[in-house]
């Protein structure tokens, strides 16, 4: 843009307030002061649209980049699947037509033993367990069976002290 110095100022603003007066000379510089910054807004506003226009041409490339990858991507899918399909039904078939002469001697032993039978676990389904196992209760010291105060007093006593009466 234009370079103005200091100097080049000081010399427009003697000129200014030669020409234009010391009682006009305010209102004057504020005027250029709204024109001015209107002018910078104007600009601003000008630049922002072509950035907005460029984004968005860039992101219409991207999105036709992304759809041609999504379409590449579901075209090489189909492809898998189908021969992944065909392979099948293939094989089916020739296990279709091993089976239809008869059944195979192993199919005729694995159904000639017998099918174990259902039996219900055994428990105590009255009895509440807990969900820590025994073997860590007893590494850490976890009471396992609850004692009644009484209990608990005579067995911590000291021996010599008998029961008091």
């Amino acid at each position: 843009m234009l370079d103005f110095g200091f100097d080049k100022i000081a010399l427009i603003g003697a000129v200014a307030l030669i020409v234009i007066g010391p009682e006009k000379l305010p209102k004057v510089a504020r005027t250029l002061g709204h024109l001015f910054g209107k002018a910078q807004r104007y600009v601003a506003d000008v630049k922002a649209e072509v950035n907005r226009s460029i984004e968005l041409d860039e992101l219409r490339k991207m999105k036709d980049q992304f759809q041609d990858a999504a379409r590449d991507v579901s075209q090489s899918v189909q492809r898998e699947v189908q021969a992944a399909s065909s392979a099948v039904e293939s094989e089916w078939r020739e296990a279709a037509d091993a089976y239809a002469g008869g059944t195979p001697s192993g199919a005729s032993e694995a159904l000639s033993t017998p099918v174990p039978e259902y039996r219900p676990p055994k428990k105590n389904w009255r009895l509440k367990r807990g969900a820590t196992p025994l073997w860590y209760k007893q590494r850490h010291g976890v009471r396992t069976r609850a004692q009644s105060g009484a209990a608990r007093v005579a067995r911590f006593r000291p021996p010599g002290i008998g029961p008091r009466r």
